[in-house]
């Protein structure tokens, strides 16, 4: 598979000429200065293909064009915005940057409760703690029938919270769900928005009524007029599963299950439409056999995000180490190198290392942890790529 990295444009702390040193050959990135929405022009993709080139690199994969909110829930401009994001796609084919990232998910992208989980060794990773998320549900957010989500042993330790939490908790949760893990991403919400809590509360009336079957019916209206551009220009779309796999806030989320996936696979019938196999978001579903789902989906996936996690009896999940965890990493490796090895492949959530800290790196996107987890994938897949041509 090609090594690919998540790289934040010109303003990323970490430098392109950094990533061709220790072995990246693509990167992963978007144009993240233009607000969700609006037309990329073919002139700005051209300039930002030509300055990764310049460091001998190729810009592997668009992540992510973004889906706008209004697109998702079937709003008033929704055909408007297809427009749009047609017409980002015609540029980005005639450009040759050819598969594009994207996901499905209602308001939120990804969610964790700690940035900064400290782990024995001094480093740390991202976390979910399932009754803080509840929580800020109950207690911060204030959602109406949160409460009903979640069983009493949870809402036993939400009580418990609620007599511990400090003011400057409640701040570090609010910044961690719904700051942070958006805003470097060309998210609803970033960093210096006034009254985010009021924000993130809009953003949910959005999608008052609209259930499962019809978030899963305006995928397929967008899919579908999205399809003729991918033909024309081979562009090839590939949804990321919805991080975690499972409800949250009330909102459906329609990308978490084989038979997730099966269906949106099956309603729009093309090779075009596919899928980004995130071994880490569909670890952290206790219903998701990782391997079975890489060796089934192996025709349809393309393009491979490399993360694994560790779930707890409790619903919690921590990022695990690269080698271990349920992301079963060294047989999806093992998979995708035999059945469809030419894949773009990025490692993705790494720890936060000592000399990590304080760099202003994104969450989860540290540079030596993500350069350990990239070693370390490096030696599987030259061990598997080994096994292959003895075989």
């Amino acid at each position: 598979m090609e090594k690919t990295w998540r790289w934040f444009g010109k303003k990323d702390k970490i430098k392109l000429d950094m990533l061709r040193q220790i072995g990246v050959e693509g990167i992963v990135s978007a144009l993240h200065d233009i607000p969700n929405g609006e037309v990329w022009t073919l002139e700005a993709i051209n300039d930002y293909k030509n300055y990764i080139e310049s460091f001998g690199l190729r810009w592997s994969v668009v992540e992510s064009l973004a889906v706008s909110e209004s697109i998702k829930y079937g709003g008033a401009d929704r055909d408007f915005l297809i427009e749009n994001y047609i017409k980002s796609l015609e540029n980005l084919g005639k450009a040759g940057v050819k598969t594009v990232c994207y996901n499905f998910m209602p308001v939120l992208d990804w969610a964790r409760t700690d940035l900064y989980f400290q782990w024995a060794d001094g480093s740390s990773s991202l976390y979910f703690n399932k009754a803080k998320f509840a929580y800020f549900e109950i207690h911060i957010l204030k959602r109406k029938g949160a409460e009903k989500d979640y069983n009493s042993d949870i809402l036993q330790k939400v009580e418990q919270l609620k007599t511990t939490l400090t003011d400057e908790d409640n701040n570090d949760l609010i910044d961690s769900i719904i700051v942070k893990t958006q805003g470097f991403v060309n998210g609803n919400i970033k960093e210096g928005d006034k009254n985010p809590v009021q924000l993130f509360k809009n953003l949910l009336a959005l999608y008052d009524g609209i259930d499962k079957d019809q978030l899963r019916q305006n995928m397929k209206y967008f899919l579908e007029k999205i399809m003729p551009v991918c033909e024309e220009y081979d562009i090839q779309m590939c949804v990321h599963p919805d991080d975690p796999p499972f409800s949250l806030l009330g909102l459906p989320r329609i990308v978490t299950s084989e038979e997730d996936i099966d269906w949106f696979l099956n309603e729009v019938d093309n090779p075009h439409n596919g899928l980004t196999f995130c071994t880490g978001s569909l670890s952290a579903g206790l219903q998701n056999d990782v391997p079975k789902l890489a060796q089934k989906y192996a025709s349809r996936t393309k393009f491979v995000h490399l993360r694994s996690t560790n779930v707890f009896d409790n619903g919690d999940f921590i990022e695990a180490g690269h080698l271990e965890g349920r992301g079963k990493i060294i047989d999806v490796v093992r998979i995708f190198e035999k059945e469809n090895p030419i894949l773009p492949m990025r490692i993705d959530h790494g720890r936060l290392l000592t000399d990590d800290i304080g760099k202003g790196y994104n969450p989860g996107y540290s540079f030596l942890g993500r350069m350990l987890a990239l070693g370390q994938i490096d030696g599987v897949m030259a061990t598997v790529q080994s096994e292959l041509q003895r075989n």
